[in-house]
């Protein structure tokens, strides 16, 4: 069949509802994704299978259950539920994979597929393996259909919450939650309720228009009504998620946005207290100042490139017990599953509140004070952002600066660093800066965006 490879990502399949994804094509990626699990695992027979908000999501994922039925794989329908939950179902149900149809934070006009198999994603060259089936025509047609059952996974989720999460004195806690009409809200907000949390809910109603706001709880536009209400409620912080719920913002009760390396910090400060000397992932937009704290509390950091299923995949090689991303993935293997959940991660922030309050400047106490841009994002033409970034890196290591080329090309300075790299999801180029002064973070700033224009010509 032809298809548009362009849709296949670097760590998903993801393009415009209508134009490069309809009901066939999930039915027909479906097949390709049955093929491909059968040859990476023979034995493989049942695929969990979930969706999000938007609008197209429910026929999608009837068509990818046709799609794997008629390929002689079984599949378990989760229903509409957050990208975590479908997840979870993969260490809590006989499956041996689990796709998620979700566009996550992107607009409405768009949708996507995350494929999973075992206890990781599928990314990278999988991804284009599974195209591969797909142009070939390389379908399983077996004499036996697989048959189809409905689960419902939230109990489970909700069961595993209160069985591995504890915080002190709940009722002292409130929150303002933001699900940006998303999934997040429908599933967290009830189980907070029930701990016994004081929620203020805004935006929890799943709607795939996304009627109040885009979601994505990482830009400060998207979260002006989630900051309003947490001054009018006087609340102790607000959590936002993302339309699927596997990225977390979070604000303090005075409505300042705690970056997503800052949340880490928090997080692996905890971490190390109960796992003490663990190897900690971090991907390469997150702040010098989480490296070495992470090192100052006996930890071992270790910089990866920027990607939910690269830093899973890094995390199982090196046996970490914790990561995540500037972009709000986090992944906890200690007393999780090394997922990206944004629901679970929100209940291991309340319990460090619950445990130490929720003064955020003491959760970061002793953390050098430093001047970042946020994440900067360069349009560029999708044909020249690999070449742009090539050609920087190429001056700066023949320029003896310090360069860390992983991910694109982070240069360290004495007093900051500069980090420029290719987007795996759009045709945009990346850009970060941090340093000791305002001053030198412009200049830094400068000196990476005169490359960029230099070789973007």
């Amino acid at each position: 069949m032809k298809i548009n490879r362009t849709i296949f990502r670097q760590y998903d399949v993801r393009g415009y509802v209508n134009v490069d994804l309809t009901d066939d094509f999930a039915y027909n990626l479906a097949r390709g994704c049955a093929s491909f699990y059968k040859k990476k695992l023979p034995t493989f027979k049942t695929v969990s299978i979930g969706h999000d908000a938007r609008l197209s999501s429910p026929s999608f994922a009837q068509a990818m259950i046709k799609g794997f039925n008629d390929s002689g794989i079984d599949t378990v329908f989760l229903g509409m539920i957050p990208t975590g939950l479908c997840y979870f179902s993969m260490f809590n149900i006989d499956v041996q994979g689990a796709v998620m149809i979700t566009g996550s934070h992107n607009p409405p006009e768009y949708n996507g597929f995350k494929v999973n198999l075992i206890d990781l994603p599928v990314y990278g060259d999988g991804i284009q393996e599974i195209a591969d089936i797909m142009e070939a025509d390389d379908f399983l047609n077996p004499e036996k259909k697989g048959t189809n059952t409905t689960y419902n996974i939230i109990p489970d989720f909700e069961k595993f919450i209160f069985k591995t999460i504890h915080i002190d004195h709940p009722e002292k806690i409130k929150l303002v939650v933001d699900a940006g009409n998303g999934v997040g809200g429908f599933v967290a907000v009830p189980i907070m309720r029930k701990m016994g949390l004081n929620v203020i809910s805004i935006f929890e109603e799943p709607d795939g228009r996304f009627p109040n706001h885009h979601p994505d709880p990482t830009v400060e536009a998207y979260i002006q009504k989630m900051i309003a209400a947490v001054k009018e409620n006087g609340a102790d912080l607000g959590i936002g998620f993302d339309g699927d719920a596997d990225r977390i913002g979070i604000v303090d009760r005075n409505g300042k946005i705690i970056w997503g390396d800052k949340i880490l910090n928090i997080f692996a400060r905890s971490v190390l207290e109960e796992v003490p000397g663990a190897a900690i992932v971090g991907d390469v937009k997150c702040s010098k100042t989480l490296y070495d704290d992470i090192a100052a509390h006996g930890g071992k950091p270790v910089m990866w490139k920027a990607g939910h299923s690269l830093i899973k995949a890094k995390m199982k090689e090196i046996g970490a017990a914790f990561g995540g991303e500037m972009s709000g993935h986090v992944f906890f293997k200690q007393r999780f599953f090394g997922y990206d959940c944004a629901i679970y991660s929100a209940f291991r922030m309340l319990e460090i509140i619950g445990k130490h309050g929720a003064d955020f400047d003491k959760l970061l106490e002793g953390i050098p004070e430093t001047f970042s841009t946020p994440e900067l994002r360069i349009e560029v033409d999708e044909t020249k952002k690999f070449q742009i970034v090539e050609n920087v890196v190429n001056f700066f290591k023949n320029g003896g600066y310090e360069v860390n080329d992983i991910d694109g090309v982070r240069v360290t300075f004495k007093d900051g660093w500069g980090l420029m790299r290719p987007s795996n999801t759009q045709n945009v180029i990346v850009m970060r800066v941090e340093a000791e002064t305002p001053e030198r973070m412009a200049e830094i700033k400068k000196l990476l965006e005169d490359k960029l224009n230099e070789f973007n010509k």
